[in-house]
């Protein structure tokens, strides 16, 4: 018998998160608890990243801003990468990143940039190919 939230679930992490090398928040929840690390999961990726009522586009770009302003920096790395999976350029991301300095600050904003250069560099897409 097949449990359509646990597919629903593991189609949007493999989207989302198919190729991040850091620790995913669900092998850190699982080392603890694995039952509640199921849970959690289902309730994270499998309701809330998989709703369709925006496209993944604009969830990741909004999970990117509120990050951002919250300098919680470790998810916005997780978020940064599963917003290039999902098809948003490094120009949207900048560009969110840099609307959030109004709300969260210029410092905040800066660690949020820093924070976008450093996976561009990982993943080969450092320096962009701009034009001033």
């Amino acid at each position: 018998m097949s449990n359509p939230l646990a597919e629903k679930t593991q189609k949007t992490a493999a989207l989302y998160f198919k190729d991040v090398r850091d620790e995913k928040p669900y092998e850190l929840w699982r080392a603890f608890d694995k039952d509640l690390a199921r849970d959690m999961s289902l309730f994270i990726t499998g309701q809330m990243y998989a709703r369709e009522k925006i496209p993944h586009k604009t969830r990741q770009l909004v999970t990117i801003s509120a990050l951002t302003v919250l300098s919680r920096l470790d998810e916005l790395r997780l978020h940064i990468q599963a917003a290039l999976n999902v098809g948003c350029t490094p120009e949207e991301i900048a560009e969110v990143i840099f609307q959030t300095l109004v709300y969260g600050g210029v410092p905040t904003a800066n660690a949020g940039l820093k924070t976008l250069k450093s996976v561009l560099e990982e993943k080969g897409l450092w320096p962009l190919n701009q034009t001033l």
